[in-house]
């Protein structure tokens, strides 16, 4: 199967992208492992950061994010971004997402933690929602655009991996994708120049996750695999507010609820954010994450409390319409009754290390979205620059690989058809179920919130040898869906892990009581695969 360019993803960055260079008549296709609606995007609540109004401007959004970020943001990505956000913005109008306005026809904009000014544009509180529906109506439309659901990408075809002989001058280039048909239980050989990694992040590395379950951490395994540059994975971003409940889900409730007004309160209902920062319950998510931590661990209890009951039921209905009817499906009336929060895994703010124009270390491997890390957040993600990143990069990496592709002499390749070999079809999938539950549970107990160095050593450790049995499943029975989710999220948690150990400091989201303390000069984390 040939094109011109793949894209693994099918979320705002992934359709953006595919969008707009089918625009410019090119053949693409997009691989997504389950329906295509099935994205982190469709779950984002809060919306979209850009400066939109008079009362605000390019450089305080500038400053917000590099605060955030803690020391660690590439300034000049920061204001490249921030500065192409309402471009990007009127793109996405055109594209029919219908931000919510007030009745002065003005956009309504909201505030979450972190933020100097009202800059969230929003669809009430189901933004990702919105703006993946209207993207999925707009590729039905494009017939250069092949979508191909209940498809699994395996691993990246690069020059070397088929096999090709390089000379000094020629560089290890994309030349296909194995991808696995989950319907027809086959491999399928891509081949093409060119594929965009919008792979979602690495949630489901952990316990307890806001993500959906298909944030298994794909697009990073695969990129180090093939020998990609990896950058800062110690910076996992908890949600400060998840719903708590004892069945495990962790339903979102918003930053925008506390952007609202919103008050964090521990078991007794005393308020305790201004103990840990004055900016109290607006302060950035790494901050308020370990405050809950602290409070209850304090405390021993099992969560704490927001409070939102000085807002009006027909206020919060109108505002917040998802989080009040899953909270009253769950017998809380968020009007009346305080809700029950605890932090969960959310948002991997390091990625697959690309430059502005989301191009990566090896040549026609693209990343886009959170799978990617562009040196925006940093150490730590301001609220709601995540969408404003994938749709400025998805735009960037337009014109660099329609550059590419009219510019570049593709030197003939013979892409290798998959093989299984001879194998067994698994016949215990309760091993991986169980090894999937030791991942987890070893993430969510030893590389959480709050660190330490023999905490990461002992995860490590038993990570490694995890690693190494799946690999040995991986290579003697035939691959199924669950297999290669579970042999990309222990390769991931791995790199967590080196990430976390290889930094001797507490800076953004990355806290470790052996090292409390800043480094003077901040440094990225850089990892690549040396052997093959």
């Amino acid at each position: 199967m040939k094109f011109d360019i793949v894209v693994v993803g099918s979320g705002i960055a992934g359709l953006s992208f595919a969008l707009k260079t089918a625009k410019l008549g090119y053949k693409v296709a997009i691989v997504t492992k389950k329906e295509r609606s099935d994205t982190n995007t469709n779950h984002a609540q809060g919306g979209i950061a850009s400066v939109t109004s008079g009362a605000d401007d390019f450089d305080s959004h500038v400053k917000d994010t590099l605060v955030a970020g803690d020391g660690l943001c590439d300034e000049n990505a920061v204001r490249e971004i921030v500065k192409s956000g309402p471009q990007q913005i009127k793109e996405l109008i055109e594209d029919g997402v219908e931000f919510t306005s007030l009745a002065d026809g003005s956009l309504s904009l909201g505030r979450e933690g972190g933020h100097s000014q009202r800059r969230i544009l929003h669809v009430k509180d189901y933004t990702g929602r919105a703006i993946e529906e209207a993207l999925l109506k707009c590729i039905a439309e494009n017939k250069n655009i092949s979508v191909f659901e209940h498809h699994f990408a395996i691993d990246l075809i690069t020059r070397a991996k088929a096999g090709q002989t390089l000379i000094e001058q020629q560089s290890n280039d994309i030349v296909g994708l194995y991808v696995y048909d989950t319907k027809n239980s086959v491999v399928k050989t891509f081949k093409t120049p060119v594929v965009m990694l919008a792979t979602g992040g690495t949630g489901c590395v952990y316990l307890y996750t806001t993500n959906p379950t298909i944030a298994t951490g794909d697009g990073i395994a695969m990129a180090y695999r093939a020998g990609a540059e990896v950058a800062n994975l110690e910076f996992i971003q908890f949600h400060p507010t998840a719903l708590y409940s004892q069945t495990g889900e962790r339903f979102l409730i918003s930053e925008a609820v506390r952007g609202e007004g919103a008050i964090l309160r521990n078991i007794k209902g005393e308020a305790f954010m201004s103990r840990y920062d004055s900016r109290k319950d607006l302060a950035p998510r790494d901050i308020v994450a370990r405050a809950i931590d602290s409070e209850m661990k304090r405390l021993g209890s099992p969560h704490v409390w927001l409070d939102i009951t000085h807002k009006s039921a027909d206020e919060l209905k109108t505002r917040f319409p998802q989080i009040y009817e899953h909270c009253l499906k769950n017998g809380i009336d968020i009007s009346k009754d305080y809700m029950p929060v605890v932090p969960a895994a959310h948002y991997m703010c390091g990625g697959v290390k690309t430059a502005l124009d989301a191009s990566t270390t090896i040549k026609g491997l693209y990343a886009c979205g959170e799978v990617s890390c562009t040196g925006l957040h940093g150490a730590n993600r301001l609220a709601s620059n995540s969408l404003l990143e994938a749709v400025v990069l998805a735009n960037n990496a337009t014109q660099a690989v329609d550059e590419y592709l009219k510019n570049t002499k593709f030197a003939e390749c013979d892409v290798p058809l998959w093989r299984d070999g001879d194998v067994r079809n698994p016949d215990e999938r309760v091993v991986l179920q169980h090894n999937m539950g030791e991942l987890q549970r070893t993430m969510w107990d030893y590389v959480g919130i709050v660190r330490t160095t023999k905490r990461l050593e002992r995860a490590l450790n038993r990570l490694e040898n995890l690693h190494r049995e799946i690999d040995e499943y991986y290579w003697n029975f035939k691959i199924e869906p669950a297999l290669i989710e579970l042999r990309n999220e222990v390769q991931v948690a791995i790199l967590i892990i080196r990430s976390a150990l290889a930094r001797h400091e507490s800076r953004g989201l990355h806290y470790t009581l052996d090292f409390p303390e800043k480094l003077p000069v901040a440094h990225n984390t850089i990892l690549k695969r040396e052997s093959f």
